[in-house]
């Protein structure tokens, strides 16, 4: 399968209209690929904080969602939003992953478990999602996080008992702890025996340097793609039998226990 990383800037000054259309041309004329990942928050931009409540929009028919299932069909391929602003009502919002199948629909949905409060509005301005599923694709059973959520090694627990084979991780992390980006997603990659797909967002966003680094990870973590600091698309082929060849050859996952919660002090 060929799989492309979307590294997209989203600066400030950029209209979000505009971005669309810029990256919606980019996109038609990428190189093929069967499947297709955004950075988190790309088209309202995250560090747009005074604008969230003027850029939420529906995941069944926003402009974000509406322009992007346009390509999937126009391409025939998967395409991984990164995600949109959504407006649940009531002026909440959640920051919503959304994976689009080649025929334009929606096949997955995710929002945001763990918003980030660290010198970042979002934890303020957003409503944490509640739920996490995984799909079953050409490529394998699929699952998604976003940025922060790499840092919870529960979340990534859940998702491995969903029999995910396939982890996408879009984001916004910032070039000053892109070190630690570098790190958990070769380890997610390893811990779980998951092909971690996980893009980055390039350029700065007013005072802050996102990191880039949009990169793909085996289960054996070996780094199949990495892309460096600036906007670009860059695709790579992996292997179909990736997954399920490195867990035959070293099942991990079979020697789990069911769980660690008893005590080892019984006296």
């Amino acid at each position: 399968m060929r799989i492309a990383l979307a590294q997209i800037a989203s600066p400030l000054d950029e209209p979000p209209e505009h971005r669309r259309e810029r990256v919606a041309g980019m996109l038609l004329d990428a190189p093929d690929s069967d499947l297709v990942l955004l950075p988190e928050l790309w088209a309202p931009g995250y560090f747009a904080f005074d604008d969230y409540a003027d850029r939420g929009e529906s995941v069944a028919d926003g402009p974000t969602v509406t322009a992007m299932a346009r390509v999937a069909r126009e391409r025939n391929q998967w395409i991984h939003l990164g995600s949109v602003l959504e407006d649940v009502g009531g002026g909440r919002l959640r920051n919503t992953a959304v994976l689009i199948g080649p025929d334009g629909g929606t096949r997955l949905t995710y929002s945001k478990m763990h918003v980030f409060g660290y010198r970042s509005k979002e934890a303020e301005l957003l409503e944490p999602g509640t739920t996490i599923d995984a799909t079953d694709t050409p490529f394998g059973r699929l699952a998604t996080t976003t940025c922060y959520d790499l840092r919870f090694p529960g979340l990534w627990q859940t998702i491995s008992d969903l029999g995910a084979e396939i982890a996408l991780v879009p984001a916004a992390w910032p070039e000053a702890r892109v070190a630690h980006w570098r790190l958990l997603t070769s380890a997610r990659a390893v811990e779980h025996q998951l092909l971690v797909v996980a893009c980055n967002a390039a350029g700065s966003q007013g005072d802050t340097r996102i990191g880039g680094h949009s990169r793909i990870v085996d289960p054996w973590g070996e780094v199949l793609l990495e892309l460096g600091s600036d906007e670009e698309i860059a695709a790579c082929t992996v292997p179909d039998d990736v997954v399920a060849a490195t867990r035959a050859e070293f099942p991990v996952l079979g020697d789990r226990l069911p769980t660690y919660d008893h005590r080892t002090d019984e006296s």
